[in-house]
């Protein structure tokens, strides 16, 4: 059994962290977030010692490494917004943990060169959230396109609407350089799962760049991608069809169209069970992805064009 660390975890995703740490046999043994609206930690672990500010919670889990390896911190799961996920990385090293950091981990790509360097100084590792790789269609379709043939370029439209209120663009999701923006904090996984099926990138355009729209076109080494991300809900089929906001998830490749809105429940137990067992995703698995959202991110939109996604048109 491992003692685990928590930062972000009055957040959104920390849940599903909770859960898998528990599930998998492990304990929370102490949380961070600067908002103190954490009940849930009674559900997990009542026992657990949290706190609102980074320095007690610092000097904690460093009291913690110097009382011995029973009541050390042996993993530090990280929740927190985009941009402090680099300083809790290297927080979680310092104290001899390893690290598993939601999406993404860094918002630059030479910021990995920095963790990796780390890496190599402490013996610590950093495994990134990359459940759309062990979701079933998703691995279903890297096999079917492994196996087909290595010639052929697909035409490929990815289409993701996750509608949100007026409350994202007012918290540090809405902040670019809190967040990256709506293509770096929805968008990365998947271009993480794109490039993980068909290959390198090798061009990218950026079309439409809005706070709650955006859009382009990537050619990788086996597809030609349209993509679409919006947390508009009338921008959702689904929405139009039931007057409710739900999130849309579509793949579709040369006209077929590959649904994959459910199918997401216990990835995040999947993907700590892979991480424990030694074959996470680590700093290289992720670097294409921020690599792309960080030029996606630094590109000027040159507008709508004939490579452009349908809904661009609406």
């Amino acid at each position: 059994m491992a003692n685990f660390a928590v930062t972000g975890v009055a957040g959104y995703i920390a849940p599903r962290h909770l859960d898998a740490i528990v599930t998998t046999g492990n304990r929370i043994v102490a949380a961070l977030d600067p908002h103190d609206s954490v009940g849930i930690l009674d559900r997990y672990c009542p026992d657990a010692r949290f706190f609102p500010e980074p320095e007690r919670f610092d000097r904690h889990i460093e009291k913690l490494r110097r009382t011995g390896e029973e009541k050390r911190i042996h993993w530090m799961s990280i929740c927190s917004p985009n941009y402090l996920h680099d300083a809790h990385i290297r927080m979680a090293f310092r104290v001899g943990a390893d690290v598993i950091c939601e999406k993404p981990i860094v918002l630059n790509p030479w910021n990995l060169d920095a963790l990796q360097e780390l890496e190599g100084e402490t013996g610590c590792r950093v495994w990134s959230v990359l459940q759309l790789r062990l979701h079933p269609s998703i691995i279903a379709l890297k096999k079917r396109i492994t196996e087909d043939n290595p010639g052929r370029k697909y035409e490929i439209e990815l289409t993701y609407i996750t509608p949100r209120g007026p409350w994202y663009l007012s918290s540090w999701k809405g902040n670019m350089e809190r967040s990256g923006g709506l293509a770096t904090n929805i968008g990365v996984h998947f271009y993480d799962m794109l490039s993980w099926i068909f290959g390198a990138v090798e061009k990218s355009e950026v079309h439409i760049s809005e706070p709650t729209r955006c859009s382009g076109f990537l050619e990788l080494e086996k597809a030609r991608v349209k993509w679409y991300l919006s947390i508009n809900r009338e921008d959702s089929p689904l929405f139009n069809r039931n007057n409710e906001p739900s999130t849309y998830r579509v793949i579709s490749i040369d006209d077929d169209e590959l649904e994959f809105t459910q199918g997401f429940t216990g990835l995040h137990t999947q993907l700590y069970e892979k991480t424990l067992a030694g074959s996470g995703f680590g700093i290289e698995d992720v670097r294409p992805s921020i690599q792309l959202i960080h030029n996606i991110r630094e590109s000027d939109p040159i507008g709508i064009n004939r490579n452009s996604h349908r809904f661009t048109l609406k």
